[in-house]
């Protein structure tokens, strides 16, 4: 039977390809802002989505990250002051994915340190032991 941290080390193993191929591609600006963006969005999204499914907390199948760092907030994960302003790269989800009618710039730096830095921290609490439970966080 999977558990919590069976489902987290999924979603981190995910973020951290996302993350990857923000750095293979996030310098060649021939490869359009929304592209990258989607990347650094999804990275975000799976590290969050990893520490609660760890913490054994049901998330939502959404790719709003104000609502997951709210959920972890309420749930007491705290997330590092270096992704304050993380929530900007929710639009690279779908609406900039998709087209919008006013495009989105990105800042690829800023995406990819926001990438980094939320696998970092979803490391530093998805590889320890699983904590004891006998469910799995699933979306709902």
């Amino acid at each position: 039977m999977a558990t919590n941290g069976d489902l987290a080390r999924v979603l981190l193993r995910k973020a951290g390809g996302d993350e990857a191929v923000i750095r293979k591609i996030g310098p060649d600006t021939d490869i359009a802002d929304e592209i990258v963006g989607f990347h650094a969005q999804q990275a975000v999204e799976k590290a969050m989505k990893a520490v609660l499914a760890f913490k054994g907390i049901k998330f939502p199948f959404v790719h709003d990250l104000e609502i997951l760092r709210d959920l972890c907030d309420v749930s007491g994960i705290k997330l590092p002051s270096t992704l304050n302003s993380v929530e900007d790269l929710t639009p690279f989800a779908a609406a900039e994915r998709y087209g919008s009618e006013t495009p989105q710039a990105l800042d690829r730096d800023q995406a990819l340190k926001w990438a980094a830095a939320t696998i970092a921290w979803a490391r530093g609490i998805v590889e320890q032991p699983d904590p004891p439970t006998d469910s799995v966080a699933v979306a709902e």
